[in-house]
């Protein structure tokens, strides 16, 4: 038996009867990707080079990652700024890392505008965009993009990869970790 589904905000379509027998459910349809969208796995992979991955002319052979690569879109003229966190926020915001308030990685903190560590909210994450479209949205790894006061289990939590569009997380919020 299928579910049935209506628009939220559509007058509920099932049937309340007096018993479960003379009744018949419906749910409201949830957010949903379109039809033939595309999946999107986007991978990001810290202190590494092109000479690492064979989908990139290394001599090292990855096989997986070269299948992955193949059925999909490969960009390489990313500009990087030789800091894993404040790449991270350009590859996740599309912004440049002084507008991502990521100068320096998350420990080197500033203070001042530009490097405070807070990636502001209205330069949106591609999670946030994607879950938006009715995508379901996993990070994986490490994190590395709340300010260090901000990890403890106090929180506050908006900067943790569930407040920035990832509906599940697995992997450390914190950069130098033992993996």
């Amino acid at each position: 038996m299928s579910l049935r589904e209506y628009k939220s905000g559509n007058t509920f379509p099932g049937v309340i009867g007096r018993t479960v027998d003379k009744s018949s459910p419906a749910w409201p349809e949830p957010l949903r990707a379109k039809e033939g969208t595309p999946n999107i796995l986007f991978i990001v992979f810290d202190d590494t080079g092109f000479g690492q991955f064979g989908s990139y002319g290394s001599p090292i052979k990855t096989p997986n990652l070269d299948a992955l690569a193949a059925n999909g879109l490969r960009y390489n003229n990313l500009h990087t700024t030789a800091l894993c966190s404040p790449t991270r926020s350009c590859l996740l915001t599309g912004r440049n890392h002084h507008s991502n308030a990521m100068s320096c990685i998350t420990e080197g903190s500033t203070g001042y505008p530009g490097g405070n560590g807070n990636i502001p909210f209205e330069n949106g994450f591609l999670s946030e965009i994607l879950l938006q479209k009715g995508y379901n949205t996993y990070a994986i790894g490490k994190w590395h993009l709340t300010p260090s006061h901000q990890l403890s289990a106090a929180g506050p939590y908006d900067r943790w990869p569930l407040g920035r569009g990832f509906e599940r997380f697995y992997g450390f919020l914190g950069g130098e970790t033992h993996q």
